[in-house]
């Protein structure tokens, strides 16, 4: 199963993970990104990066994996791909430490 970007990337898009992604599946929102399920190799080079623990291989998720996955791949058919490291959003700091981590 591809891995997926979940919610915990929203109001953060920190993109750390961009930078290792060896086939640029990451595509870029105002507020997120989100993983191409069918670009992603599986590698989870960007697993570790993400400060807020966002990007999770599908079958560790305990439900809603076909979920993320379409979202993951509908928002990635209309956004564009995202392939270097730019600044968190402002208010990433205070997501990361709203989530605890």
């Amino acid at each position: 199963m591809p891995h997926v970007v979940t919610d915990n990337c929203t109001a953060c898009r920190y993109t750390e993970c961009v930078a290792l992604c060896p086939v640029d599946c990451f595509h870029a929102a105002d507020d997120r990104l989100y993983i191409d399920p069918d670009a992603c190799i599986d590698c989870a080079a960007c697993v570790p990066v993400c400060p807020v623990k966002a990007i999770v291989d599908a079958f560790d998720l305990d439900g809603g994996a076909d979920e993320l996955i379409t979202l993951n791949r509908e928002r990635s058919r209309e956004l564009p791909v995202i392939e270097e490291k730019t600044a968190p959003l402002p208010t990433a700091e205070a997501r990361r430490q709203a989530l605890n981590l």
